[in-house]
Order: C-alpha cells, then structure tokens, then sequence
C-alpha cells in the first residue's frame, strides 16, 4: 500500500481461519490506513470477520447469486473467466467484476485453462462492446513489465500482478515500475 497499491487481495488456500485472520486484521489495518480495498479469494465465510470489502470467487461454476446473497450489494463481488461465455453467465449473477485469464503462464496457481495473450484479451473485449456489455476486466496471470503496455492497448480495465511483486528482490521498486507504465 505504501508504494501506491489501491487493490490488495488475500489469496491463501494453506492455512486454517484463524491463521488467515491473523494475517487479514493487520492486512486490513494497513489497507485502512491508505486507503486500499481489500478482496479475499474464495473464502466467502471471513468476509465479515475481517474489514475486507469483498470477495473473488476463483471456481468458474460456482453460483454467484448465492454468494451475492450471502454477502450482500455492499460488499465487492469479482469472479475468475476465461471465456466470453463464463463472462456473460457471471455478468447475470451480478459481479461487480471479472479476472480474466490467465494471460500467460503463471506460477502462482495451477490451472489448465488456455492462455489468453493480447489478441485473446481484444476478441473478448470487441465482443462484449458489440453485445453491449460492461463490466471492468482485470487480467491475470502470468503478467510482467514487458506485456503491461500491450495489454493496456486491448482495452482492458486493469491488471492483477502476483509472482512479478512475490519474486522481486524489491516488491516497492517493481510496483512503481508498473505504476508508471499503467499511469
């Protein structure tokens, strides 16, 4: 957050409730303090117990209407797509928002879906313009300093940014690097 962060989210799947807890409350602490949103991921049953804004739903197929229900309008809604189609079903279920990927290759969670790439990112984006539909897409996965420009040029909301921070020798110095080729 001190370099700028206004987005954080929590994705842990390793640790019991009260281990995340532990961790959420100071999280949630410094995200107060400057004035970030905080987003966990999956783990619908801590919202309440944390400040945390929100929650994004990671399994593609899973009812996004109760978990609106469960957690109510004022609280931030985003959920995983890798298609069109999984767009427009979570668009249905009202969320707030989408992760969309992977981009690339990623290491920060397995998956078997295909890679997206830029040309991926503007077919779906030109789609869902000609259906007229709007809602921000965030790109994930597997995103670097080299394909941040290319990917702002298909038109994409923002982008999600793990192992780049996770695997830096200095996380503040490559968040400001990625802050000046978004801003």
């Amino acid at each position: 957050c001190e370099a700028g962060a206004n987005w954080i989210q929590y994705r842990c799947m390793s640790k019991s409730d009260e281990e995340m807890l532990a961790e959420l409350h100071p999280i949630a602490s410094i995200c107060d303090d400057w004035g970030a949103t905080l987003i966990i991921t999956n783990h619908v049953h801590l919202v309440e117990l944390a400040d945390i804004q929100g929650v994004h739903i990671e399994d593609m197929e899973a009812d996004l209407s109760l978990i609106r229900n469960e957690i109510g309008e004022s609280k931030t809604l985003g959920a995983s797509a890798n298609n069109i189609d999984q767009i427009k079903k979570h668009i249905s279920n009202d969320v707030d928002y989408i992760g969309l990927g992977p981009f690339a290759h990623t290491d920060t969670k397995p998956n078997n879906y295909s890679h997206l790439g830029d040309f991926g990112y503007k077919k779906i984006i030109e789609e869902l313009n000609k259906s007229e539909l709007n809602i921000p897409l965030i790109a994930v996965g597997g995103i670097n300093l080299q394909n941040v420009t290319g990917l702002l040029a298909t038109g994409i909301y923002g982008i999600a940014v793990s192992s780049a921070f996770n695997k830096s020798e200095n996380p503040k110095q490559m968040y400001k690097q990625f802050h000046q080729l978004i801003f």
